[in-house]
């Protein structure tokens, strides 16, 4: 999460800090999603973002202020909060949903041209379209938290209630 965090911090994506450190994207990607990286990984993601191994290992970063003439001054380690984790992971599910949503429209339009041009008299693609459909309304009520009914918040709720605890 740190990587992740201190990449989206300077904007850059994860083949530019591939290209930055030397390591493949494929193992920025896997660093990011929680693997644990070797330690001449955690090295050279360092140097790329000019901190201490050992405070990339640990997971901290530095706490940055500015002064009064806009110059930097590190003020000791912050690490990544949990609210952060869970909007790192919110952000992440819903452009999975937008990927989803963009194949989804292209590829129906794609099967409406071809469902017109070879047999009009029968419209097939509307099987797909309710199929795919009800697939897609799923995955929303996933991502945007629609539909409670046994998500995480709602098992968390009914616990706290059990036990007499306000959240």
């Amino acid at each position: 999460m740190i990587v992740r965090k201190l990449r989206l911090q300077r904007s850059w994506s994860q083949e530019h800090l591939a290209t930055l450190t030397g390591l493949s994207s494929r193992t920025i990607q896997r660093i990011e999603r929680g693997e644990k990286p070797s330690l001449e990984s955690i090295r050279m993601l360092a140097d790329a973002f000019g901190i201490e191994a050992q405070d990339l290992q640990k997971g901290l970063l530095p706490s940055t202020q500015y002064t009064e003439e806009g110059e930097e001054m590190h003020t000791g380690k912050v690490s990544v909060t949990n609210e952060e984790k869970e909007a790192i992971e919110y952000v992440k599910r819903l452009k999975g949903f937008y990927k989803h949503l963009i194949k989804f429209v292209a590829i129906m339009l794609l099967l409406t041209v071809i469902n017109l041009l070879t047999s009009p008299q029968y419209l097939w693609v509307l099987w797909v379209l309710l199929g795919w459909g009800i697939g897609i309304v799923a995955h929303a009520f996933k991502v945007f938290d629609i539909f409670e009914l046994l998500s995480p918040k709602w098992e968390k709720r009914k616990i706290e209630e059990r036990l007499g605890r306000e959240l």
